[in-house]
């Protein structure tokens, strides 16, 4: 349920509230200086450029708290396993299947009208010992660009849908691509939603080599990262199968080879 309109909510970081100070500078330095108009527009505009790259970064944490990483203790050998856009009728099934075999836990990050479309495996997905997630109501890649009564709104069926479906609802998003906007968190904030992003991630929406997919998510690897894969919209393999098929067991099986065990990302709750 979002709380209502505060000042922290909607402005709760500090590079939001800089540069609203400097628009609200910028605006008072034209009384006693018009003709610096072009200099003070300028500033102005670079400062919005500079908020355009930070929107293009998911693991940005300058516009507010953005998970990472697990937060683990000293010798907890857990990874953070994650899929997006799911659920998907002819790949999520499978994928459970997967993740039963090797005794793993995932958290599924997904959208609310795929979930509608079949809510039998939103119920596979926490039957099976896993956790639902929020991914948007329709994923929109324009996502980053809404302002916060409309991504509010996106956020607000989703968590409906999968609340109703999972029998709880979601504690975490993810936005689509990972993209953010600086409103976002405080959107989230009024919501009691954390934003998570990853460690490291498959790039499994365009890469056909399960090799590949397992290397660049297992170069470096350590416990408490969190890794970002996709039921919902992987490509398909060499072989004609979607990729994330092959790279999954293939994926599982180095973390057994390291002593590291999957998860979903615990609920802030510690349940």
């Amino acid at each position: 349920m979002a709380r209502g309109f505060s000042f922290e909510n909607w402005f709760p970081t500090v590079v939001l509230k800089l540069s609203l100070v400097v628009h609200a500078l910028g605006l008072l330095a034209l009384i006693p200086f018009p003709r610096a108009w072009p200099w003070i527009l300028g500033t102005m505009v670079a400062v919005h450029l500079a908020l355009l790259v930070i929107c293009m970064i998911p693991k940005s944490g300058l516009f507010g708290p953005n998970i990472t990483r697990l937060d683990l203790d000293p010798g907890d050998p857990r990874v953070g396993l994650s899929f997006d856009d799911g659920p998907d009728p002819a790949v999520t099934p499978e994928v459970l299947e997967i993740l039963d075999r090797y005794g793993a836990r995932a958290s599924f990050f997904c959208i609310g009208e795929r979930a509608e479309a079949h809510p039998e495996l939103i119920r596979q997905i926490v039957s099976r010992g896993h956790r639902v997630e929020n991914h948007t109501f329709r994923h929109f890649h324009r996502f980053a660009f809404l302002g916060p009564w409309s991504m509010g709104r996106e956020i607000d069926r989703a968590q409906a849908s999968l609340g109703r479906l999972a029998g709880e609802p979601p504690a975490y998003f993810r936005a689509p691509a990972g993209f953010h906007n600086p409103l976002l968190a405080g959107v989230l904030a009024s919501r009691e939603l954390r934003l998570v992003s990853w460690t490291r991630r498959a790039f499994d929406t365009f890469e056909t080599n399960p090799d590949r997919i397992v290397e660049r998510l297992t170069r470096n690897l350590a416990a408490g990262d969190v890794l970002l894969l996709h039921d919902g919209s992987a490509c398909r393999g060499t072989d004609g199968r979607p990729v994330v098929l092959t790279a999954l067991p293939r994926l599982l099986d180095v973390l057994d080879q390291r002593r590291l065990t999957s998860t979903f990302i615990p609920p802030p709750n510690g349940g």
